[in-house]
């Protein structure tokens, strides 16, 4: 029998810091929607197929945007680099304006809406949704892949902050 550790529960706490020294790529998902598009920053994106191309990620949150991304038949999953850090603040932060005139984007014929600032963008269809605890676990089929060039250093999420890793980063 399993048991599910409350908020603030020894497990819950333990298991929060672990994941907080654990460093994560960041990404923002975005989508269009009845109301606009609508877009988010995402920690938990992760690859896992390369043939045929899947991946996965999971929205903690069931309101504001991560509703209309759940709901999207296509949505794009923009990988970031660390010259994106503010687009990865606005898009975590609740409320902030997005897809205004200050930003710059443009929406495919498909209807996503494309940050023309990030390197590398994958087009995608859901292919499973599972509620896992309050949140919502995908994986989806890459049907493009973009890649403007290969420079750019990524993005990580560590400790609750965005770092660079850059090319002195690396252990022998």
């Amino acid at each position: 029998m399993s048991v599910t550790p409350e908020p603030g529960s020894p497990i819950s706490e333990l298991f929060k810091e672990a994941f907080g020294h654990h460093p994560a790529g960041v990404a923002i998902i975005t989508a269009d929607s009845e109301e606009g598009p609508v877009g988010l920053t995402a920690s938990s994106v992760t690859s896992i197929s390369a043939s045929p191309a899947i991946l996965g990620f999971s929205l903690a949150a069931q309101r504001g945007s991560a509703v209309h991304v759940a709901e999207a038949e296509t949505f794009l999953v923009h990988l970031l680099d660390a010259e994106n850090v503010q687009l990865a603040r606005t898009f975590a932060t609740h409320g902030a304006p997005r897809f205004d005139e200050s930003m710059n984007w443009e929406t495919l014929p498909t209807g996503e809406p494309l940050l023309t600032d990030v390197r590398r963008v994958l087009r995608c269809r859901p292919l499973t949704k599972a509620q896992a605890g309050p949140a919502l676990v995908f994986t989806a089929e890459v049907l493009e892949a973009t890649r403007h060039d290969l420079s750019g250093t990524p993005l990580v999420y560590h400790r609750r902050t965005f770092h660079s890793l850059g090319e002195g980063t690396y252990v022998i």
